[in-house]
């Protein structure tokens, strides 16, 4: 399910509420875990979490 070894207990919390809410709403099993995927990854570059930085704030 978590795909990233790095990420706390909050980020999986995150990452199950979206895929669960994903699934409710009628996307596939793949498309939920890459969606909440992504939305966790992007939260933490947000946080400065991340090796890589955000460069702009435009999301």
């Amino acid at each position: 399910m978590v795909r990233d070894n790095h990420w706390d207990e909050d980020d999986q919390k995150q990452y199950k509420h979206i895929h669960d809410t994903e699934i409710e709403r009628g996307q596939d099993e793949k498309t939920s875990e890459r969606i909440a995927a992504a939305t966790v990854n992007k939260q933490r570059t947000r946080e400065g979490r991340t090796l890589k930085q955000e460069r702009s704030d435009k999301d």
